[in-house]
């Protein structure tokens, strides 16, 4: 839903931390003080939600101050606050690498061309990316590894991704 307003998820406020107003922020990043960068974090609605001001890393989460909060009162009641970005602030992906709110909503096709359906939602459970793909026929939702093999081509700007379905998956399907 986010996504769709030009708005990235990328942190959730996990409450308080310390005594003096201190946000423990939970990151999706890579960078846990990337967000600082980012300066405001938005809500889902894309209005303001936190102005960061300083902070530092403490075991992968970011201990941040904001303007808008001056009491441990006041950051243990954003616990669970989602937080957003502006799609727009974030830096290109590297060669080969995407955002996952890019590839979500893009249409998937056979290698032959065949329309197969939609991406639904990207999961990782530890082992590595799986797409989880939306049958167009309202079949149930099926996984693919997000790797180049069965994954060979991936065209953003035609709103498409090429996916080689797995055998067990065309057997259920016939």
């Amino acid at each position: 839903m986010a996504a769709r307003q030009g708005l990235i998820l990328i942190a959730q406020a996990a409450g308080a931390f310390g005594v003096k107003g201190d946000l423990r922020i939970t990151p999706y990043t890579d960078d846990p003080a990337a967000l600082l960068r980012y300066r405001v974090l938005r809500r889902e609605d894309g209005t303001a939600a936190l102005t960061l001001t300083e902070g530092r890393v403490a075991q992968g989460a970011l201990i941040a101050r904001a303007r808008e909060i001056a009491t441990r009162e006041q950051a243990q009641s954003l616990r669970g606050l989602r937080l957003y970005i502006e799609r727009a602030d974030l830096p290109d992906p590297g060669e080969d690498e995407f955002y996952i709110a890019d590839l979500v909503g893009l249409a998937v096709l056979s290698p032959e061309g065949e329309a197969l359906g939609a991406v639904k939602a990207v999961h990782n459970f530890g082992a590595g990316d799986l797409l989880e793909i939306m049958p167009m026929d309202g079949a149930p939702t099926w996984l693919a590894p997000f790797t180049l093999a069965v994954v060979p081509q991936v065209r953003l700007i035609q709103g498409e991704i090429v996916v080689a379905r797995p055998p067990e998956v065309e057997a259920k399907a016939d």
